[in-house]
């Protein structure tokens, strides 16, 4: 483990960023400084709120306690019990675990099996296959799972508790260990024919969804009896497109996946169950050549979804709606390439090619009784045993999300109304 002090500078947002409260710079040699090997691939806040990790490049990892008090930071005056590890290769996915489920009673199973209070695993995935997990607040590195053959580019651990860790790779096929057992068990998914993009775990912890960058699969596999379930093809688009990111709703109903392609990037929402494709949102911005998608992520109530593209830092989208919620102003310089929210929501990070990572702020919007009744029933009720209930037309079209418009068209405001969006 080394020192933070001089791995990375906190900084205050300017008055002329009102959505941005915070951005943390990397401090390189400038010998370093453009390099390949610098960006930050992945963010992740632990489970209860309290830390904050991201790659911050050349193989270094800087786990921070949250919330962030940059004045006591930037003085030295306090120490705040902050870290870094250096993982000798470029960290591409990382994860704070184990998740804990929502259900009291699953919650109680958890406590039994998870590792102690006096430890919080960090798992890091590294670009020569390894993934190596840590021991975050002793700073010691636990033991490493070998397998993968290729960059291991997301790592997710389930919402139930479990010492359960899923990874994807470009090695083509996902991997499921058993960190209890310190990855001597695990069970492998092949089907992918290139690389994996990213993968994600529905919130019930029965499905993993993963999405390939080139062969343009969606494909959906049983987290309890490790098989292939189907591929999300639906009405395939006609150009030639690359996959980027994909997230399950909170309650599991639904599942978002990016794709682009030049200038035009596209979110398709999907019912996990049936395989239908409910809605798909566009933007088409022709000014540039390029409009890469890099990430998405939903918040934390299920109201919004986070969208990280070249030409803006940061957008926040009500699926249903048109307009979006917030976007903060046109920057091809924002480099943008993940993000996560709190899990309290109000927050969400952003990691960027330069290795430097932002804090936005989020909109913060009541939930209405229909979206929280929904958003109980969905996660422990699928779509197939939603559509047998004698309900309203109208109330089964809400519950299971086929009141969302079939095609959506962003469109682009002028950067008054952005801001104060």
């Amino acid at each position: 483990m080394c020192s933070t002090k001089n791995d990375a500078e906190p900084q205050r947002h300017t008055p002329s960023d009102p959505a941005l409260l915070l951005e943390l710079k990397t401090r390189r040699p400038p010998s370093l400084v453009g390099r390949a090997g610098c960006e930050a691939w992945s963010v992740d806040f632990s489970p209860d709120g309290a830390w904050f990790a991201w790659s911050m490049g050349h193989g270094i990892v800087w786990v921070v306690a949250w919330p962030l008090d940059t004045e006591d930071s930037q003085n030295g005056e306090t120490d705040r019990g902050d870290k870094s590890f250096s993982c000798d290769q470029p960290v591409w996915g990382l994860a704070f675990g184990p998740r804990p489920p929502k259900s009291t009673a699953a919650a109680h199973t958890a406590e039994s099996l998870s590792p102690g209070k006096k430890s919080l695993l960090l798992a890091t995935g590294l670009e020569n296959g390894v993934i190596k997990i840590w021991n975050v607040l002793t700073g010691a590195a636990l033991f490493e799972l070998h397998g993968h053959e290729g960059v291991v580019r997301n790592l997710v651990f389930p919402q139930n508790g479990t010492l359960t860790l899923i990874s994807s790779s470009r090695d083509k096929t996902l991997r499921i260990w058993d960190l209890a057992q310190k990855g001597k068990k695990v069970q492998v998914l092949s089907g992918h024919k290139d690389w994996i993009s990213c993968c994600c775990v529905s919130p019930d912890c029965s499905m993993v969804a993963s999405v390939g960058r080139f062969d343009r699969m969606v494909c959906l596999w049983s987290l309890r009896s490790y098989t292939f379930i189907r591929n999300l093809t639906g009405d395939t688009h006609k150009v030639l497109h690359l996959l980027s990111s994909c997230a399950f709703s909170p309650d599991g109903a639904l599942l978002a996946t990016a794709a682009f392609s030049g200038s035009r990037w596209w979110i398709d929402l999907w019912d996990p169950y049936t395989a239908e494709k409910l809605a798909t949102l566009v933007d088409n911005f022709e000014e540039h050549s390029q409009n890469q998608i890099s990430a998405i992520q939903f918040s934390p109530n299920g109201l919004h979804l986070a969208i990280v593209t070249e030409d803006r830092a940061l957008r926040i989208w009500e699926p249903g709606k048109k307009d979006m919620v917030m976007q903060t102003k046109v920057d091809r310089e924002s480099n943008g390439l993940c993000c996560n929210y709190h899990p309290h929501g109000g927050v969400v990070a952003t990691g960027t090619r330069d290795g430097h990572v932002r804090f936005w702020r989020a909109p913060r919007t009541v939930p209405s009784l229909s979206h929280l009744c929904r958003s109980i029933l969905r996660h422990s009720v699928s779509t197939h045993q939603m559509e047998p209930l004698p309900l309203p037309k109208r109330i089964l079209k809400y519950l299971t999300y086929r009141n969302i418009p079939e095609y959506l068209k962003t469109c682009h405001s002028s950067e008054r109304e952005e801001w104060e969006g």
